[in-house]
């Protein structure tokens, strides 16, 4: 059964993928829910884009799938960032996806409910939306990976750190399958929301201006970090003023700790938010270093 946020979606989806030069077809978008997501609410209308392919009005998430030439057999979950505001498909969900196609990766890339758009599922909603995606391409896919930028950072490190935490009630028999990821890739992430490092767009939209130290802990990914927690791909630049470096640095910490493989790529400079990075630029090192990493996770 189409649903109207269903039809939405598609087309949305459609008109978008043509603008950025490829049309996908509709077979490659994929609803998360079966209808409305948990708790209903949430936004009516059309998907919502900027100049710079960021979206908003989530009306419907979902996984968009890119398909390499030459598979090779894993997949990629890939988060764009966006201080749970907007997300960022057009600067870094869609580049990394096709560089990943390149290196043989089947990419799904997520479009997630974000908390200020009225869903009954308040800061949840994200959560429940990548728990979802995880047990989706799980059904699908041989390997999962995931791959987050920034606050898609903060939230796919906190799915991969607890996949028995039950988020929502169980839609069908899809909600059987246990969330668990073979790989976790954080890029430039907002890690903890913690003191002192309150002044993020994600710690605003997930714990608000008036958290007590308690909601922040919930909400810090560093805090549910074990022994069981995948191996990590940590990579930021020196100078990033949106998320404070020590995010990675202490997620690097955590994971020593608890025994996890963890690696770091610090970076010289390249700010926040860049993406693959521009060529020539310390910036433009972490992706290689990654797709090397990722091929030894096999």
């Amino acid at each position: 059964m189409i649903t109207r946020r269903h039809f939405l979606l598609a087309t949305g989806a459609t008109v978008l993928s043509m603008t950025t030069g490829k049309l996908f077809a509709r077979d490659d978008v994929i609803p998360l829910w079966p209808d409305d997501p948990p708790g209903g609410g949430g936004p009516s209308g059309l998907l919502k884009v900027n100049s710079h392919g960021s979206w908003t009005n989530i009306v419907s998430p979902a996984i968009q799938r890119f398909r390499p030439e030459n598979p090779n057999g894993e997949a990629v979950i890939v988060a764009a960032g966006g201080g749970y505001r907007f997300i960022g498909m057009g600067r870094e969900a869609w580049p990394v996806a096709r560089w990943l196609n390149a290196n043989g990766y089947t990419v799904y890339v997520l479009s997630y409910r974000l908390p200020g758009e009225k869903w009954q599922a308040g800061n949840l909603a994200p959560l429940q939306d990548a728990q979802r995606a995880i047990r989706l391409v799980r059904s699908m896919e041989r390997k999962v990976h995931v791959l987050g930028f920034s606050a898609g950072g903060h939230l796919l490190g906190m799915a991969a750190a607890r996949p028995d935490f039950e988020s929502y009630p169980a839609q069908d028999p899809l909600d059987q399958i246990r969330p668990k990821v073979d790989s976790v890739g954080l890029i430039y992430p907002v890690i903890t929301l913690e003191a002192p490092y309150q002044h993020t767009n994600t710690h605003l939209m997930m714990v608000g201006k008036n958290a007590t130290p308690s909601q922040e802990a919930n909400w810090s990914v560093q805090n549910y970090v074990t022994r069981h927690y995948p191996p990590t791909f940590l990579a930021q630049a020196e100078d990033d003023r949106t998320s404070n470096p020590h995010n990675t640095e202490l997620m690097r910490d955590t994971c020593r700790r608890m025994r996890v493989p963890v690696e770091l790529i610090e970076l010289s400079s390249g700010g926040h938010g860049f993406g693959l990075g521009k060529a020539g630029t310390p910036a433009a090192l972490w992706d290689q270093a990654y797709v090397r990493w990722l091929d030894n996770q096999s």
